[in-house]
Formats: C-alpha cells, sequence, structure tokens
C-alpha cells in the first residue's frame, strides 16, 4: 500500500489554514487551535516545512510562520518531498533511499521509473488550493484530532 505519513497529511491540513488567511503571521498556538493538530505536531512541521522553503519564519514579538508562495504556487509533491524525502516506489527509482542488490539483473529495471514517473508528476500537478475545500470548523476551532487523524474527536463530532 501506498500510504502519505500522519506528518504530511497534516502538513496539508496546516498549511491550508495559513492560506486561507494570506498576509497573516500564525503562530504555532494558533494553528494548533485552528486545526486541532496538537503544538508540538505544529511546530514539528514548520522547522522542517521552513527550510524547504515552504513556510518562512517571522521573529520578534509578533513573530510566527507564513506561507512563502501563494497555495496555487505550492504543488502536493513538494510537501510530501519536504516531509517524507524524495517520491520513489522502489530502491530503484531516482531518488530511492538505497540501492537494489539484484538491479543488474532484474527484467523491471526501468519499468518502476515510468511508474514512479507517472505518480510524480500527478502529484506535482495537484496544488495546495486544489487541496482546500471550505473550512470544515465554521462553527470554531476544532477538538483533538482521532486516533487516526481523520477528523475531531467522537465527542466533538456529537457535539456538532
Amino acid at each position: 500500500m501506498i500510504r502519505l505519513s500522519k506528518l504530511t497529511d497534516y502538513a496539508i491540513v496546516v498549511m491550508s489554514e495559513m492560506a486561507r488567511h494570506v498576509g497573516t503571521v500564525h503562530t504555532v498556538s494558533h494553528l494548533a487551535e485552528r486545526t486541532g493538530v496538537p503544538s508540538p505536531t505544529v511546530a514539528k512541521l514548520m522547522k522542517t516545512l521552513t527550510p524547504a522553503g515552504l513556510t518562512t519564519s517571522h521573529r520578534g514579538a509578533a513573530g510566527g510562520y507564513a506561507l512563502s508562495r501563494a497555495a496555487d504556487a505550492i504543488s502536493i509533491a513538494e510537501i510530501i518531498t519536504a516531509l517524507d524525502g524524495p517520491i520513489a516506489l522502489t530502491a530503484c527509482v531516482e531518488g530511492g533511499d538505497s540501492q537494489c542488490g539484484v538491479q543488474r539483473l532484474c527484467p523491471m529495471r526501468g519499468g518502476w521509473e515510468k511508474v514512479n514517473s507517472a505518480i510524480r508528476g500527478a502529484l506535482e500537478q495537484v496544488t495546495l488550493a486544489d487541496m482546500m475545500g471550505p473550512p470544515a470548523w465554521a462553527e470554531g476551532p476544532p477538538g483533538p484530532l482521532d486516533s487516526i487523524g481523520a477528523g475531531p474527536s467522537p465527542a466533538r463530532r456529537a457535539a456538532v
């Protein structure tokens, strides 16, 4: 199964919230409150997304973070790469994190690169703006994410 990490999922949630308020500098605590992603996780995301050039850091009393570009100029592939590393389905494709011991003899050599390139190309075509729907929390900030990170806690769902 091909699955993105929870951090990548959370990054898209947090960055979508940032994109809804263009020109605003966001604190970690504000982003955590608005998205339901725990503050330590938001802080970890910002420490990874900023060096990757996806967010900018602003120091001082009014400091925080902002998107480095408009949401329609940030691809999902960039976010995945920043958090999970290169998009590589197998060890033998470009960007793979290790070398395959039988690559020389493998009948699939070159075949996986076509699949990997197609997936990477598709992810490069989808932007953060494409992923953004209407704000999910129209009635205020959510509660903590449930155990699988798919939304508000059961208590919050019952309250809404």
